[in-house]
């Protein structure tokens, strides 16, 4: 049987995909009796779209104008059962969402137990790009991942977890349903890391919180099971534009194919022609940049950036799709990509370009931003790979 999203969906052609219907419906259900100009304001849409939308609803049978617009009684069975709110603590949930700074006051106590249990988890790896962000900045992405409607009855897919981010969302969800299971909600992880997925995992297992790991070399794959599964993702690659593309590009394959949904990307703040080299990125893989928030993450004894990173919200659209399908052989992590001499053959003319230590092009995203020497292309195949 059709969901009230789908009934919905199917009768009003959206630009910004379903996901715009249910936030709408959840923004009734929280708030019953909002005007019709207010959900277009909190749904960033016009004012005519937000009554379609409001009207198809209402003839499924998922909304009522009575003294402005709520949800019916099998609204409301909707957006509890199956949108996974039931047991919601919804005076918690509307301080959070409604004030940029709210949760560091209602979520001290949490806050503190992060900490505590930061201070627990394995050394990191440098020659694998791992660095330490702070609880407040793991508990951070999980609030932004809250307010973008992407947490509560969604499955979330944490590609790369040195951070913690799946414990911080389980924390969050835990507070926000103290008296309820969350048996909608699904939060995993694939890392290359043994040590913080079992530290993930006994966590997951004393706190009862809904995460599920997973040991994975990303070069590889991901296993056909994950798949089109997933509302959104987290990850903090290695910073090169190699590990970028390639950290993005599992998690697209893991995604639902929906257009509008986020993908939260921790990156550090590069020069202009590095951010060319991966803006070009997004684009090839039908990505939009919804928001830039410069300095959003922080970490501990990471000089090289300064201690911070920016956070780039990602949307997928109708043309998304990862650029990086097979097992990755390119140099990936910042040691590798600067002891190694590359050969990348251009996938429209075949001539070939030299990349790396002492050559003229020092980098794939210089050589991207260049283009083919030959016919001016931007898309190459690695060729050849010599450790120096």
């Amino acid at each position: 049987m059709k969901t009230y999203i789908e009934k919905a969906s199917a009768h009003v052609n959206l630009q910004e995909g379903p996901r715009v219907i249910e936030q709408l419906l959840i923004e009734c259900y929280l708030r019953p009796g909002i005007s019709t100009k207010e959900l277009a304001r909190n749904t960033l849409l016009p004012v005519p779209v937000a009554t379609a939308i409001k009207k198809e609803l209402i003839k499924a049978g998922a909304l009522v104008q009575n003294c402005g617009v709520r949800c019916t009684e099998e609204g409301n069975a909707y957006i509890q059962q199956d949108c996974g709110y039931d047991g919601l603590d919804t005076t918690l949930f509307q301080k959070l969402m409604g004030h940029e700074t709210a949760w560091k006051t209602e979520l001290a106590d949490i806050l503190l137990l992060l900490e505590d249990v930061f201070q627990s988890r394995p050394q990191v790896n440098v020659q694998i790009d791992q660095s330490k962000c702070t609880a407040e900045t793991s508990l951070a992405r999980a609030i932004l991942c809250l307010r973008d409607h992407s947490l509560i009855g969604k499955h979330i897919l944490c590609v790369g977890d040195d951070d913690l981010v799946s414990v911080s969302l389980g924390f969050l969800l835990k507070r926000l349903f103290p008296n309820a299971s969350h048996p909608k909600t699904k939060i995993e992880v694939v890392d290359i890391d043994d040590r913080f997925l079992n530290c993930i995992s006994e966590i997951a297992h004393q706190e009862g919180l809904p995460i599920e790991c997973h040991s994975l070399d990303l070069r590889q794959p991901l296993p056909a099971k994950m798949h089109g599964q997933y509302d959104c993702f987290f990850t903090d690659p290695p910073y090169t534009l190699q590990g970028m593309s390639l950290f993005i590009s599992r998690g697209i394959s893991a995604l639902k194919a929906i257009k509008g949904l986020p993908i939260f990307l921790s990156f550090a703040h590069k020069s202009p022609d590095f951010t060319l080299a991966m803006q070009r990125e997004f684009v090839r893989m039908g990505l939009m940049a919804r928001e830039v928030i410069p300095r959003f993450n922080e970490y501990e004894g990471a000089e090289m950036i300064g201690n911070r990173s920016q956070m780039i919200i990602l949307r997928t659209t109708e043309s998304t799709a990862p650029d990086i399908t097979s097992i990755f052989e390119d140099a990936l992590y910042t040691g590798e990509v600067k002891r190694t001499v590359r050969t990348y053959c251009c996938k429209q003319c075949d001539e070939t370009a030299i990349v790396g230590f002492e050559a003229t092009l020092p980098t794939i995203e210089a050589l991207k931003n260049q283009g083919c020497p030959l016919c001016g292309n931007d898309t190459f195949d690695l060729i050849d790979k010599k450790t120096i």
